[in-house]
């Protein structure tokens, strides 16, 4: 009869040392559950950025180009067209005494018999264009290009030719009297039967 008390025994003993091996566990663990409940959360929220807008793209603007005839009719009326495009225009008998075409491109235009008495023709170009009899006198045509340019017969009386590109032109009988034409580009130029300077000399003879 001994015996099964004596296992009793040993057994309520062996569960009371468990049970107290638990309790003592329990307690070195709770600081540190206590530590993890004390992390605070992390946000997984994503922080925005701002979006920045690309500047507005402004397009470049283009300007219109007036037309031969615009430009023309712009000619006649304000009698000036300082850089225009004059291409192959028709000009003749026009009169455009003490016009304003600096820097003007005339280029195969028809001027024959046009009156250009005192015209700005600075740095013109005159290339191919149609000048015979036209009235050039005083006219200024420094650093003109009249390059193969027709002006047999014209009035070139007191006109200022300094520096300017006369390559190839019909200088025929024209008249060059008191004509500035010191450093003017004669190479090929057609002089027979002109007027010249007094003492002028043909470099390229």
């Amino acid at each position: 009869m001994n015996k099964p008390n004596s296992k009793k025994v040993t057994y309520w003993l062996l569960t009371a040392v468990f049970l107290g091996f638990l309790t003592i566990f329990s307690l070195f663990d709770q600081p540190y559950a206590l530590a993890q409940s004390e992390i605070p959360p992390v946000s997984t929220e994503s922080t925005q950025v701002p979006i920045v807008s690309p500047a507005p793209v402004i397009p470049q603007t283009v300007w219109p180009v007036d037309s031969v005839a615009a430009n023309v009719q712009r000619l006649l009326t304000t009698n000036e067209c300082v850089g225009c495009n004059l291409v192959e225009a028709q000009l003749d008998n026009a009169n455009l005494q003490a016009a304003n075409l600096a820097g003007a491109n005339l280029q195969k235009a028809e001027l024959e018999k046009a009156n250009l008495q005192g015209t700005n023709l600075a740095t013109a170009n005159l290339q191919g264009v149609d000048l015979s009899k036209a009235n050039i006198a005083g006219a200024n045509l420094q650093g003109a290009n009249l390059y193969d340019a027709d002006l047999e017969g014209a009035n070139l009386l007191g006109a200022d030719l300094q520096g300017a590109n006369l390559q190839k032109a019909d200088l025929q009988k024209t008249n060059l009297i008191n004509a500035n034409i010191q450093g003017a580009n004669l190479l090929g130029a057609d002089l027979e039967d002109a007027i010249v300077p007094t003492g002028f000399m043909n470099p390229y003879q």
